[in-house]
């Protein structure tokens, strides 16, 4: 029953947003909202005060574009400057560039069932997802996973950043590991060839990379973007190449910057 009422919750949602209007001024940020970046974004706490104050302003920007529904939970400030730091933090060398493909975010408190989109019961173990079809622009996060990405220095995942991933993979008309929009077409080649010889040797269980990389390219880009903005150092130690590479397509070096402990 209760996976029928999320079901009418998300149509009704989707019938909704499609219509919704876009805001037209951006506001400045709140006071707060730069005591909350400082308390638990990294990447912004490292950048210097000119280059603070550009962040700010691009989050502001991204969620005046973009819309965040609370599904069964409460949306708070918190959860407002995390998964806009989220959408920024890949594309900081692209200070032009907009989520084209994104108008709306639902978020869940936490895991989810993909095809019925059940909060309760078994098979929940989705914690992001890009929709496609009826759910195109929209993107699924679980509250609790956006926030672990951050309160968790130890880890090398960061949910929220893994599905902006998926959508700069998208915007060049194919989910397929290969950013085209971001790489130069020098990279090509040498990131395909190195992206399946990682995921052969992950597959062999000889990588410190999470196995979901391993899904297919899409998912492998995606998941070494999340270790390559999370623990940096720890990525350059352990896969020099990747790490080169991932260079390559963000246009940046975050292991300069990066202060939290490695695992």
């Amino acid at each position: 029953m209760l996976a029928w009422v999320l079901i009418a919750v998300t149509i009704a949602l989707i019938a909704i947003i499609i219509f919704w209007p876009r805001h037209q001024k951006v506001q400045p940020m709140p006071n707060n909202w730069r005591q909350l970046l400082l308390q638990n974004v990294t990447f912004y706490k490292a950048l210097s005060a000119t280059d603070k104050t550009k962040f700010e302003q691009r989050v502001m920007q991204f969620l005046n574009n973009v819309a965040i529904h609370p599904v069964k939970t409460t949306l708070t400030d918190l959860d407002k400057v995390l998964i806009g730091s989220s959408a920024i933090i890949p594309i900081w060398a692209f200070p032009k560039w907009e989520y084209f493909n994104l108008k709306h975010i639902l978020l869940y408190p936490n895991a989810f069932e993909a095809q019925t989109f059940d909060i309760k019961g078994e098979n929940r173990d989705v914690l992001g997802m890009v929709g496609t079809g009826v759910m195109n622009q929209i993107m699924i996060l679980s509250q609790d996973a956006v926030r672990e990405g951050y309160l968790n220095h130890y880890s090398k995942g960061n949910t929220a950043i893994h599905e902006f991933v998926h959508l700069l993979d998208k915007s060049d008309g194919a989910t397929d590991g290969i950013p085209e929009n971001l790489l130069d077409k020098a990279y090509v080649l040498p990131w395909v060839k190195l992206m399946h010889e990682t995921i052969r040797q992950m597959q062999e269980q000889h990588s410190d990379i999470n196995i979901y990389g391993a899904t297919n390219p899409a998912e492998f880009l995606a998941v070494v973007s999340e270790y390559f903005f999370s623990q940096p150092h720890l990525l350059a130690e352990h896969h020099p190449q990747l790490y080169e590479l991932l260079e390559k397509i963000f246009h940046q070096n975050p292991a300069s910057y990066n202060t939290q402990p490695n695992n």
